[in-house]
C-alpha cells in the first residue's frame, strides 16, 4: 500500500496512491494510514488517484478520521474523483468531513 506523506507548513498531506479501496485491500490501507496520521492534528488526504471506494473503504476513512479527532485534530479530503465524491455525498459523509477541489484549498482552510 503506497501512501506519500509530506508537510505543507504545519499540515500533513497524505497522498493515497491506489485506484481502488475495497474489501480486498482495506486492511492494508488501515495499516498504512494509521502511522501516517498518528500524532498529527491537521491532515489532508489527497485522493486524486482513487477511482473506486466501497463501504469497507468508507469505514476505513471514518476510522482514520476518528483517530485524528481523538487527538484533537481534523481531517480534510481533497481531489476526489467524480465517482468517489458522488459516493461521499450519497452517504452524506460530506457533512462530517470537508471536501476540497484541491490540496492547496484544503491546506489553506486550516488557517
Amino acid at each position: 500500500m503506497e501512501l506519500v506523506k509530506s508537510m505543507i507548513g504545519p499540515v500533513t498531506v497524505v497522498r493515497v496512491q491506489i485506484h481502488h479501496l475495497d474489501a480486498s485491500n482495506v486492511e492494508q490501507f488501515k495499516s498504512a494510514i494509521t502511522p501516517a496520521v498518528e500524532k498529527e492534528s491537521q491532515v489532508v488526504l489527497d485522493l486524486a488517484a482513487l477511482d473506486f471506494v466501497d463501504s469497507s473503504g468508507l469505514g476505513a476513512f471514518l476510522s482514520c478520521m476518528r483517530k485524528v479527532h481523538a487527538q484533537g485534530g481534523e481531517v480534510k479530503l481533497a481531489n476526489l474523483s467524480k465517482p468517489v465524491r458522488t459516493l461521499f455525498e450519497l452517504v452524506r459523509m460530506h457533512r462530517i468531513v470537508e471536501i476540497f477541489n484541491s490540496t492547496n484549498e484544503a491546506v489553506h482552510s486550516f488557517q
